[in-house]
């Protein structure tokens, strides 16, 4: 591989001008083929004469060799250019140069051209020229060689191509110099001793990052073994010729980057070891000094922080602002805490790859530093729990306080509810904050004890090395027992108020309740009342019937008296209870009259309605009696009617109140009911009186006609008896005769 003796960044805007270009394909011979595409603009030979200096100086001598077959294509150029640059090739290589194919349009020059042979110039040249059409090219040259601007298969882009170019030549460019850096650095480190400050270490930097040189070489690497470096991704043989790769070495730097990579990666190698161990020197001194500087803090300033802060407050808002201070402590330690765990990390990191002596020293520098830190670290834990324990004793106690206000505040209050539901709820609501104040009063003697344990916890060598003294200690601890000694004494006065109110307010219920009670026994009687009146008229169809209903009268009427009985137990209550509670002025006052007016009228209904159905038993008892027995007596039939008239007259008769009002039993279609009953009953007992009656009359009539057939019947008697006699008489004669007759018979037989 030829050295680059031109960059393509110094000619990069004339090589954007594809001017001239390698392909990547071969002649027949194996030369690379060099095409220069003229244009109709005019070509400058300078340009044109820079490009293939560039491009000549790529291939290696091995490649040059060989020759190269130079491609003219002048289709859209003048002749006199062509032939300008067919002679240029000549200055610039004229050794190099097997075969210039001047590529023809198809009859523009004909004339011109006998005017200048180049085959007669072959000699003077250094090569051979032919004039060729584009479609006769591959007479000379393969089509696979041959870009598709003559009619090829091979692929060539010039953009992507002098991308690639400018990569390895960037990339060949770096790690050319990486390497003499790295190297003076590595040898260096042999012939002089280390020195441990950091303007050393500045020093072994190089200029660029090795990291990305050598990534850079990689992904180079890897596009030229995947055959696309010069704007293809492969092509094959042509017929008779060797297969076209444009790869190999001749014309791709693959050896050059490979080898490159392998120094680079070896020197590379040799400078990481250098620093690390210069790395790992500089950490061991920077360990220690950090060490050093984390363990004289913890032991110093912070030790005397937490030493100066021992009060737990005697308030909420105190207690927040001990927390606020100890916040700012504890940020304060996280500086120095993260330290910790940063050089902690990189002690153990050092432990796991370093010699020896070094383990030695860092374990003894591990140890020293997590004594000191957990040390410090359980200081603030306990005066954290402290702290938070204090908060939640002080809130508690605030809460309780407030309940207990509360509390006190509801107890001193006047209770003047209106009714026994709103005494029952204010009953409720002062048991739930009793038992609210009961429930905090627990929470503050727990975390009172929570409180003291926190801190009479504290380890022998911290409370050793604190320097506070001990009556703080004994005063913090008074404070909380005091705290908890009122809270308990106002709890049992506010205890003793609510026995006394509780006590009240039951009697007020109870008061209320009687009354109410009272109340409804009055509308129980009224209602008892009212359904006398208007349901109870029916007086039965017999005496069965009404003796049903007179029992049921009766029990119906006890019924009342038990009710009023109760009002007037209730109305006796409520008179004891208000006398009890002082109560002089209450609603309950008309409830007795209106009971007593209630009974009265009731009573006045009740002994009415028993009457009616008394005469209405006594009627139909008597009218069952008249229409069973078979001989009635008048009078019994005219007691039945005098009794029936009376009970229609009791019907047609209103209930007079105490008071003087009236009122009639059910609505005057019942009563018609009622005693048309009666009616029907007194009808019965009329039709009765008409069947004696008749009854009377034809027992006359029989007697009288019973009386003439005695005397008839006597007389036939007598006669009969006289005609009686005659035949006994007849009877006799006869038998007499035929005695006779049968004496004289039988003397004749026996004379016979």
């Amino acid at each position: 591989m030829s050295d680059v003796t031109m960059e393509a960044t110094t000619i990069l805007p004339i090589l954007k001008k594809k001017l001239a270009f390698l392909s990547g394909g071969k002649d027949r011979r194996s030369g690379l083929i060099l095409t220069i595409p003229l244009s109709s603009d005019q070509t400058s030979m300078e340009e044109l004469s820079a490009t293939l200096d560039y491009l000549l100086s790529i291939p290696s001598e091995k490649c040059k060799a060989r020759g190269f077959t130079v491609i003219v294509d002048g289709r859209k150029s003048q002749w006199n250019i062509v032939k300008t640059v067919v002679l240029m090739l000549q200055n610039v290589i004229p050794a190099e140069v097997s075969l210039v194919c001047v590529v023809k349009p198809d009859e523009f020059w004909d004339k011109k051209v006998t005017h200048f042979c180049f085959w007669k110039e072959k000699d003077r040249l250094g090569f051979e020229v032919i004039l060729v059409s584009a479609n006769k090219l591959t007479r000379y040259i393969e089509p696979c060689q041959l870009t598709d601007d003559f009619g090829g298969s091979l692929d060539y882009d010039h953009n992507d191509w002098l991308n690639k170019r400018l990569v390895f030549e960037k990339f060949t460019k770096e790690s050319t110099s990486l390497l003499d850096e790295l190297s003076i650095i590595n040898d260096s480190d042999k012939s002089s001793s280390v020195d441990k400050d950091k303007s050393a270490d500045c020093a072994l930097l190089p200029s660029c990052d090795p990291e990305t040189v050598l990534q850079t070489g990689h992904e180079l690497l890897s596009e030229l073994q995947q055959r696309r470096f010069n704007g293809s991704e492969g092509g094959g043989g042509g017929q008779g010729g060797p297969a076209w790769c444009p790869m190999e070495e001749e014309l791709l730097a693959q050896p050059q980057v490979m080898k490159l990579l392998d120094s680079l990666r070896e020197q590379y190698t040799r400078y990481q070891e250098l620093c690390r161990q210069r790395n790992k020197r500089t950490q061991l001194d920077e360990i220690h000094t950090k060490v050093m500087q984390v363990v004289t803090w913890l032991q110093g300033p912070g030790s005397e922080l937490l030493k100066t802060h021992q009060a737990i407050g005697d308030s909420m808002r105190a207690a927040q602002a001990l927390q606020q201070k100890h916040e700012e402590i504890e940020s304060q330690h996280s500086e120095w805490f993260a330290v910790y765990v940063e050089l902690n990390q990189q002690i153990a990191t050092l432990l796991s790859a370093g010699e020896e002596e070094e383990v030695v020293e860092l374990k003894a520098l591990q140890q020293q530093l997590s004594d000191v830190c957990y040390r410090q670290a359980a200081q603030l834990e306990n005066r954290q729990n402290v702290l938070q324990a204090a908060q939640g004793f002080h809130s508690t106690t605030q809460e309780l306080s407030q309940q207990l206000d509360g509390l006190l505040g509801m107890l001193c209050a006047d209770v003047a509810p209106a009714d026994g539901a709103s005494i029952q709820q204010n009953l409720k609501l002062l048991e739930e904050k009793l038992q609210t104040v009961e429930a905090g009063l627990s929470s503050l003697r727990q975390k009172g004890a929570l409180l003291l344990e926190q801190m009479c916890s504290q380890p022998s060598w911290s409370l050793e090395e604190t320097e506070s003294p001990a009556g703080e200690q004994q005063d913090n601890v008074q404070h909380i027992q005091g705290v908890m000694d009122e809270m308990q004494l106002r709890k049992q006065r506010c205890e003793d108020m609510v026995d006394v109110r509780r006590l009240k307010m039951l009697q007020m219920v109870q008061l209320f309740k009687c009354e109410e009670d009272a109340l409804q026994s009055v509308e129980w009687l009224g209602e008892l009342l009212d359904a006398l009146l208007k349901t109870h008229v029916r007086l039965g169809d017999d005496s069965q019937e009404t003796r049903t209903m007179l029992d049921k009268h009766r029990k119906f009427v006890d019924v009342a008296q038990s009710t009023y009985d109760y009002g007037r137990q209730l109305l006796q209550a409520t008179v004891v209870l208000c006398q009890s509670l002082r109560c002089t002025t209450r609603s309950s006052g008309d409830t007795l009259p209106r009971l007593n007016r209630v009974w009265k009228q009731f009573s006045v209904s009740a002994e009415e309605r028993q009457q009616r159905l008394e005469l209405a038993l006594n009627f139909h008892n008597a009218a069952e009696r008249v229409l069973q027995q078979e001989c009635v007596e008048p009078d019994s039939l005219d007691e039945v009617d005098s009794s029936g008239k009376i009970l229609l007259d009791r019907l047609t008769l209103p209930v007079i109140f105490p008071d003087g009002t009236e009122q009639f039993f059910g609505s005057p279609s019942d009563t018609a009911a009622a005693a048309e009953g009666v009616r029907e009953r007194l009808l019965l007992v009329e039709e009765r009186r008409l069947q004696l009656q008749e009854a009377r009359l034809h027992n006359r009539e029989e007697e009288e006609v019973l009386n003439g057939q005695e005397a008839r019947l006597e007389v036939i008697g007598e006669e009969l008896s006289e005609k009686e006699d005659q035949e006994e008489e007849e009877e006799v004669g006869v038998e007499v005769e035929v005695g006779q007759q049968d004496e004289e018979l039988e003397r004749a037989t026996q004379d016979c």
